[in-house]
Parts: structure tokens; sequence; C-alpha cells
């Protein structure tokens, strides 16, 4: 388990130091991912100052949206959607429609504008890099199981609403490479016979901890045996 809500003194007291220093020495210029006065890159590694700026986002709808509108065509396909209640008790707001990325998905879906921008970096930056490493070829295409239900977690009555409640949380059960190959978050996970596709789903749930708030994998819990939990809520819950 990967808690980082542990380091908020710490990464205050950089993003702090930071500042300064580019302040005090002009003349001296951050790069983007450790700069906290400059703008969110897609293209910026990860850092604790890139964490910082993608939990931003949250909290600036417009700012989001251009970042998603700086994605190359093929890199995103997407409509914002205006702020409305699909279901009594379930508003959804800062939303956009995703059609495609740089990978087709099973069906297109609807999810905060924060929550796209962490999948967008976690897809170019660690997702397909890790397909190379493990099958020498990308991925081409991923199943999921969606964004929006309007429930509370576990449909439980008296238990809080569920990230899923207000399309911040997406669900993924499945890759297919370029060439045709299925990874199966519930075949594969501890699948022995095929170790390169557990190495694979490994990787790819580590890393994503690096990208989302919460990540929840086949070792939390029964429920999430098939698919990976991920949303941006907290600011580092990896299990």
């Amino acid at each position: 388990m990967r808690l980082f809500k542990s380091g908020f003194a710490a990464l205050f007291c950089l993003l702090l130091l930071l500042t300064l220093f580019a302040l005090l020495q002009p003349w001296w210029t951050l790069p983007s991912a450790w700069n906290p006065r400059t703008p969110l890159s897609l293209d910026d590694a990860i850092t604790p100052v890139t964490r910082w700026k993608m939990h931003q986002l949250q909290s600036a709808p417009q700012h989001c949206l251009a970042l998603l509108n700086s994605a190359e065509p093929d890199a995103l396909q997407h409509m914002p959607l205006e702020d409305y209640t699909p279901v009594a008790g379930c508003p959804l707001s800062n939303v956009v429609r995703v059609q495609r990325t740089g990978v087709r998905f099973s069906a297109p879906f609807t999810l905060t504008c924060p929550v796209a921008v962490s999948w967008l970096m976690f897809e170019r930056q660690r997702l397909q890099p890790l397909a190379e490493q493990h099958f020498g070829e990308s991925i081409s295409r991923i199943q999921h199981f969606g964004t929006f239900a309007c429930r509370n977690i576990y449909h439980r009555k008296n238990a809080r609403r569920s990230q899923h409640a207000s399309a911040a949380a997406f669900d993924i059960a499945g890759f297919t490479t370029q060439s045709g190959v299925r990874v199966s978050v519930l075949k594969d996970w501890n699948n022995q016979s095929a170790a390169n596709k557990s190495a694979f789903l490994h990787d790819v749930h580590d890393a994503a901890c690096d990208y989302f708030g919460t990540v929840l994998g086949p070792d939390y819990n029964a429920p999430h045996a098939n698919h990976f939990h991920l949303d941006n809520s907290n600011f580092g819950y990896c299990r």
C-alpha cells in the first residue's frame, strides 16, 4: 500500500522552497515538472510537483479542459459536456465524453476532466511503454466496466457515495495488444502459465498509483478481482 497523504507537509515545504528559489534566481529555469509556477503539461514527468498540479485541476475546470484540448487529435477524441443530472441525486460537473484516446475502448464513456487528464498522462507515459516492454507492441484496445453509476460504495444503503456517482472513477477490465493478445485482470492477475501477462498487469497497477489518487485491484478485495478501479480521491491509496 502506498499512502501519500502523510507527505502533504513535506510537499508543501518543497513547493514553497522551489517557488522561493525560482523568484530569487530568475536566471535559472526550473523544469516544468518541478516548477509550481508553470501550468501542467500532458508531457510533464511525474514528480511531487506534477502530482500537486494534477490535484489542483479539480478546482480549475477551465484549465483542465484547456489541457485536454491541447492533446493531439490522434491522442484524444472527446466532447466537453455541460453540467447535468442524469439521475436524481447524482449531478455531474466538469465532465467530458471520451470516444477514444491513443487506444480504442469497448464503449465511449463520461468522465470528470481531472481523471481524464490522469488517464491520458498515464496511458502515454507508462501504459504503452509497459506494453512494449512486456509484449513488444502497444495496446490498441481497452475493455472497461464504465465510469458512471449513481450508487453508494458497494451499494450499501448507509455508505458514502461512490466516486462512480460523479463519474470520477474508471474501471479497467482488460487490454488487447496490436496483434490481438488479450490480457484480462480476472484471468491473468495471477496467471502462472502466462507470466508476461501477470507481470504486465502488476506493473500497470503499480504505475497507475503515480497518476491516480486511488488505485484498487484484485489484491484489495473480491469485488475488485476482475478490474482496476482508478479515481482521484485521496492522494495515493494504492492496493
